[in-house]
């Protein structure tokens, strides 16, 4: 097997993407390649900086990456993919894009529980998996979330991800991207 290392990490992702990306995105009616370019496109749209569009792209990498099938969550176990995502590529990408990808369930939570409206949005499948993430946060839990020096990146994201998950949508191929993941691999 190939070391992963800076040259090759962003042609490893779009292996991924084309490889993987036609699979279903956990009862949503999209795919996961669907799901990850439209938030990307979601951000851009939106006028964030290059490391929020990454971090848009690539926030559920992590449910390729770690050993739990993606079935799990239908079948009731949280897979951690915000971890196992933000781990993979911490080696290679700036804080600016990891950190919002670790916290994107969290922020989530803590929406849910700051938000009263935000709930509402969520899809069926995003309810789903609320409940196995732990459910809208605690008062302690909102505190400390509230201390994240990319809380503002982790709500955007997670609004972008919400946004996400149009089957009608059009959005830019994987290849449109390519040369901004490369521009911030350290």
């Amino acid at each position: 097997m190939t070391k992963i290392n800076s040259k090759n990490i962003v042609d490893l992702i779009e292996d991924i993407f084309l490889r993987r990306g036609a699979e279903s995105y956990l009862g949503e009616q999209v795919t996961m390649a669907q799901h990850m370019l439209q938030a990307a496109q979601c951000a851009e749209e939106s006028g964030a900086d290059n490391e929020q569009i990454v971090a848009a792209l690539l926030h559920d990498i992590g449910h390729y990456k770690n050993e739990i099938p993606e079935s799990a969550l239908a079948k009731g176990i949280n897979n951690f993919h915000e971890e196992a995502g933000a781990n993979f590529l911490e080696d290679f990408f700036p804080a600016s894009v990891v950190e919002p990808i670790r916290h994107h369930v969290a922020a989530k939570r803590y929406l849910c529980a700051v938000r009263l409206d935000y709930f509402e949005r969520l899809s069926p499948a995003s309810i789903h998996t609320l409940n196995l993430q732990g459910g809208p946060m605690t008062d302690k839990e909102i505190r400390e979330f509230e201390k994240n020096q990319y809380l503002n990146q982790c709500i955007n994201l997670r609004y972008w991800d919400d946004e996400a998950k149009d089957p009608n949508r059009k959005n830019p191929p994987f290849s449109y991207y390519k040369p901004l993941l490369e521009s911030l691999v350290s």
